[in-house]
């Protein structure tokens, strides 16, 4: 008679888990940064920057100028 052994882990918590204040942190942080990104983009005054997402811009009805 042979004993099969287990090596799952009993623990419950997972390795990856993250509390909700990371979480938030992290969303207010990703909020500011994709606002100041289309700030950037939609109100620069470099031809470059304003050619380079003019298009999708007007498309998403972002007004540029």
């Amino acid at each position: 008679m042979s004993i099969i052994t287990s090596t799952r882990s009993t623990d419950t918590r997972s390795a990856s888990s993250t509390t909700l204040s990371q979480r938030l942190g992290a969303a207010i942080f990703a909020s500011i940064l994709g606002a100041s990104l289309v700030y950037f983009a939609g109100f620069s005054h470099i031809e470059a920057v304003h050619n380079a997402a003019h298009d999708t811009r007007h498309s998403a009805a972002f007004p540029c100028h």
